[in-house]
C-alpha cells in the first residue's frame, strides 16, 4: 500500500511537471455558475464548486445545473467518460440543501423533491462512464450521487468520510440511496448505514465495496482520469460480487424470502429496542427496504416507495423537530465574539481524572498539543491510560488507524508534581483548562500557582459544575483571562459545552474559549453564572421529582421505563447512578438556596441514608441498581427498595395516585421544562434556541421533540400551564409555572416562529 501510494504520488507529480514543461492544456473547458469541467484526452473532469458556500450542497440551482451538465456530457461526441470532483477543501458534497425541505407544506411537495432527484441520478447511471473522485465529506445526496457513478475512488485524506445521515433528520435517503446502496454492497451491509447514519472511513468503505479504490490526495485526480479511461476503453473491469463464504451467506440471507424476512425481523427488533418506537423514520426505512427487496432494488416500485416514504416522513412533527435541532446547532456554532486574535495550540489540562482525561482526548484528537498534569504519578498514568484505551477502541473499530492513534498520543506530555521542571513546560501554555476536585480552596491555590508561571495572555478556564465562576475568579490576577468551561461526562462522548463568563471576562477570552470548544468538536453555549448554570439547574427539579415519585409509590424500574418511553436516552434512576448519588445530592444542596420551593420537595432523609451507606451508584457497585462486575446486566437494588418502603411507612402518607406512565412522564418532564422557562426568563440562556440545543445535547432531552421550548410550542403553552396548575393543586408549589409561561399562555404566544 505504501509503495502504491508513493507511485501514485510520483505519477501525479510527473504529470504536473509535464504540463508545465510542454504547455499541455485541456482540449476544452465549459463553465456553469457552480459547476465547471475541462476535457482531458476525452475525459471531462467536472468540478463542483458552489459559489458563496464553504461546502457543496444539492440545492435547486445546483441540481438544475447538474442536470444540464449531464445532458451536455452525453451529447458531446468528444467526451467518452467523466470524472466528478470537488473544488472545496475537505468536502465532496455535504448533501441536499435542507432549506428545500423546510419550504415544503405538504407531503406531495416533499415527495416531488425525491421524485425529481431520482431521474437525474438515473441519467447519470445510465450514461457514459462516470468516476467519482471523492475527498472530504461525502454525505446524504452527495453519497447518493456517488452511488450513481460507475466507479468510486476515495482520497486517503483523514477528512474523507461517507454517510447517509437522513435518518438523523427524521427522513430517509430520497435520491436512490435506499435502492443503490443495498444493490451495491448487499442489504445486510447497507441497513446499518441507512438506519443509523453512521460514518464510514475509506478503508472500511473499500472493504465493503462501497468504493473501488483509495488514492493519495495528490494523485486522486490522475487516478480518477486513468479509471475513467479504463472504463471507456474496456480495460478496467469491475467485479464487486462477493466470493466464497461471503457469497454463500449473502445468497442465503438476501436471496431467499425466508432469509430476508429473518433479517427484517431482527432489524425491526433492534430498532424498537434502540428507539422504543418513538422515531418513525427507521421503521419507515425498513418498510421501504422490505418492499424494494421483494420487487428488486432499483426497480420502479422501489424508487416509488422511496419517494412516497420521503414525502410522508417530511411532514412528521419528529422530522420538523430534528431539522430544527440541525439549524439550532448550526446557529450555536457561530462564535458570537468573532474570530479570536490567536489560535491556542499549546494547552495544559490540570487534573488527570475522568474529566481531565476526556478533555485531553478531545483536544489532542483535533491536533493541539496538551500537557496533562496531575498531582501524583499514579493519577497521571491512569489518565493517560484512559485516553489510550479510548483511542485504541477506535483503532480496533477502524475509526482510526493505529498510526493515527499513536500520532495522537504523541501530542500528550504527562507531568506530575514530582517532576521538578514541570513549571518550565507549563510556562509556554496558551490556554489552561483546570479539572481538579470541586474544592474552592484547592482551585484558588492552583489558579494563583499557574498564573504565576504562564504568559500574560494565557486563558485560564475552569471546569466546574457547582462553584460560581465569579467566586473562583477572585483568586485570579488576570480576571479578564478567566472563564468557566463546563464539560459533561464522559467528555469524549457528550457534545455540549457550557461557557460561563464572570463580570470581568474579556470578549477576547470568551472568543478563544468558544473557538476551543468548536475545535474540540463541542457545541458551545454561553450561560449565566448562577448555581447549576443551565443544564444542571434544570435537571435539579427533574431529579427531585424522580425521588418524589419513588416516595409516592412508584417503582424504580417503572420510573426509568416511563421516561425511556417518553424519549430520554437514559432513565432518571439509571442517570443518578451513573452521575453518582453523592454528586446529585451535592448539586441539589447547591441549588436549594437559589430555587426555593422548586427543589428539595422530596424527603432528604432517603438520599442522606443512601450516601451514608455508601450506595453511590455505579462507582460503588450499587445505588438505585446493583452493578455486577464484568458485563452482567444491572438489577434493581433490593436494599434501596427496602429503604424506600421503610421511609414511606414512616411518613404514613397516602399515595397521590398520579402514577400512570403518562403521569410519571409529565410530572418529571414538566418540572424540567418549567425550570428551563425560568432560565429563559432570568436570562440564564439568551434565547429558546440555545435552551433547546443545550437540553438536547446536555442531558438528552428527546431530540424528536426538538427541546423543551419546541415541546412547549407543540404541546401548547396554555395546555402546559393548565397541567402545571393541576399538579400544583394536588402535589404542591413546586409545580407553580414560571411567569413567562403564564404570560405566553395568556397571549397565546409560541417560543419559535417556525
Amino acid at each position: 500500500l505504501f509503495l502504491s501510494s508513493l507511485m501514485l504520488r510520483a505519477t501525479g507529480l510527473l504529470v504536473r511537471q509535464a504540463r508545465a514543461v510542454t504547455g499541455w492544456r485541456a482540449a476544452s473547458t465549459s463553465t456553469f455558475k457552480n459547476i465547471s469541467y475541462e476535457v482531458e484526452d476525452g475525459v471531462a473532469v467536472v468540478t463542483f464548486d458552489q459559489q458563496g458556500s464553504k461546502v457543496n450542497t444539492l440545492n435547486m440551482e445546483m441540481s438544475e445545473e447538474f442536470g444540464n451538465l449531464v445532458k451536455e456530457l452525453e451529447s458531446n461526441p468528444t467526451i467518452r467518460a467523466a470524472v466528478i470532483m470537488s473544488g472545496k477543501k475537505n468536502n465532496f458534497i455535504a448533501g441536499a440543501d435542507i432549506n428545500m425541505f423546510t419550504k415544503c407544506k405538504t407531503s406531495e411537495e416533499m415527495e416531488s423533491i425525491s421524485s425529481n432527484a431520482q431521474p437525474l441520478f438515473d441519467a447519470l447511471e445510465n450514461g457514459k462512464p462516470i468516476v467519482a473522485a471523492i475527498e472530504g465529506s461525502c454525505m446524504g445526496g452527495g453519497l447518493e450521487l456517488a452511488l450513481a457513478c460507475h466507479y468510486r475512488i476515495a482520497s486517503s485524506n483523514p477528512k474523507t468520510v461517507f454517510s447517509l445521515p437522513e435518518v438523523m433528520l427524521g427522513l430517509l435517503p430520497g435520491a436512490g440511496g435506499t435502492q443503490r446502496l443495498p444493490k451495491l454492497i448487499g442489504l445486510q451491509a447497507a441497513m446499518p448505514l441507512i438506519l443509523t447514519g453512521k460514518n464510514v472511513r475509506p478503508s472500511q468503505a473499500k472493504k465493503m465495496k462501497l468504493i473501488d479504490s483509495v488514492a493519495d490526495p495528490s494523485a486522486l485526480r490522475y487516478a480518477a482520469i486513468q479509471a475513467a479511461n479504463g472504463l471507456a476503453d474496456g480495460t478496467l473491469k469491475v467485479n464487486r460480487e462477493p466470493k466464497g463464504m461471503k457469497k454463500l451467506m449473502r445468497d442465503a440471507l438476501e436471496g431467499t424470502e425466508f432469509g430476508r424476512n429473518f433479517m427484517f425481523d431482527q432489524a425491526r427488533k433492534m430498532v424498537m429496542k434502540m428507539t422504543k418506537g418513538v422515531y418513525p423514520s427507521p421503521l419507515k426505512i425498513l418498510d421501504v427496504l422490505k418492499e424494494s427487496a421483494s420487487k428488486g432494488f432499483g426497480s420502479p416500485a422501489g424508487f416509488k416507495a422511496e419517494a412516497k416514504a420521503f414525502g410522508e416522513l417530511g411532514m412528521t412533527p419528529e422530522s420538523n423537530a430534528l431539522i430544527s435541532i440541525y439549524f439550532g446547532q448550526t446557529a450555536c456554532k457561530r462564535n458570537p465574539f468573532g474570530t479570536p486574535s490567536k489560535k491556542d495550540n499549546n494547552i495544559t489540562v490540570l487534573g488527570a481524572g475522568l474529566m481531565g482525561a476526556g478533555i485531553t482526548e478531545v483536544t489532542v484528537s483535533k491536533g493541539a498539543n496538551v500537557i496533562l498534569k496531575d498531582a501524583t504519578p499514579q493519577g497521571l498514568a491512569n489518565g493517560i491510560n484512559r485516553v489510550y484505551q479510548n483511542l485504541d477502541k477506535k483503532a480496533k473499530r477502524r475509526r482510526m488507524t493505529t498510526f493515527e492513534r499513536d500520532q495522537t498520543m504523541s501530542r500528550i506530555m504527562g507531568l506530575s508534581n514530582e517532576d521538578g521542571n514541570w513549571q518550565k513546560h507549563v510556562a509556554n501554555t496558551h490556554m489552561v483548562i483546570e479539572a481538579v476536585f470541586e474544592n474552592l480552596e484547592l482551585k484558588h491555590k492552583i489558579i494563583r500557582e499557574i498564573e504565576a508561571i504562564t504568559p500574560s495572555d494565557c486563558v485560564f478556564a475552569t471546569n466546574t459544575s457547582a462553584i460560581p465562576i465569579t467566586k473562583l475568579a477572585e483568586a485570579s490576577s488576570r480576571p479578564e483571562n478567566f472563564i468557566g468551561m463546563h464539560y459533561f461526562s464522559p467528555v469524549e462522548k457528550m457534545p455540549l459545552l457550557e461557557i460561563i463568563r464572570h463580570p470581568g471576562t474579556s470578549d477576547e477570552t470568551a472568543a478563544r474559549a468558544f473557538a476551543m470548544g468548536i475545535r474540540q468538536g463541542k457545541t458551545p453555549v454561553f450561560v449565566k453564572d448562577v448555581p447549576g448554570f443551565y443544564v444542571n439547574r434544570s435537571l435539579g427539579p427533574y431529579s427531585d421529582e424522580g425521588l418524589s415519585l419513588l416516595l409516592d409509590g412508584a417503582k424504580i424500574d417503572e420510573v426509568d421505563n416511563a421516561l425511556l418511553k417518553f424519549g430520554f436516552p437514559v432513565g432518571p434512576m439509571t442517570l443518578v447512578d451513573e452521575v453518582g448519588i453523592d454528586v446529585a445530592v451535592s448539586v441539589g444542596k447547591t441549588l436549594q438556596g437559589d430555587l426555593g420551593d422548586r427543589i428539595g420537595t422530596a424527603d432528604e432523609k432517603l438520599m442522606q441514608t443512601v450516601v451514608e451507606r455508601g450506595m453511590l451508584g455505579r462507582k460503588t457497585g450499587k445505588g438505585m441498581h446493583i452493578f455486577p462486575k464484568g458485563k452482567g446486566k444491572k438489577t434493581v437494588n433490593p436494599e434501596m427498595v427496602q429503604l424506600i418502603e421503610e421511609l414511606r411507612a414512616e411518613q404514613n402518607k397516602p399515595s397521590s395516585g398520579l402514577l400512570s406512565t403518562e403521569h410519571m412522564q409529565m410530572r418529571m418532564t414538566s418540572r424540567f421544562v418549567n425550570e428551563t422557562a425560568y432560565c429563559l426568563q432570568d436570562e440564564i440562556v439568551d434565547n429558546p434556541v440555545v435552551g433547546d440545543i443545550a437540553a438536547v445535547f446536555g442531558i438528552g432531552f428527546p431530540p424528536f421533540r426538538g427541546g423543551p421550548f419546541r415541546f412547549l410550542d407543540s404541546y401548547g403553552v396554555g395546555n402546559f400551564v393548565d397541567m402545571m396548575y393541576r399538579y400544583r393543586d394536588q402535589l404542591g408549589p413546586q409545580f407553580e409555572p414560571a411567569q413567562i409561561l403564564k404570560d405566553y399562555a395568556k397571549d397565546n404566544k409560541k417560543f419559535h416562529s417556525s
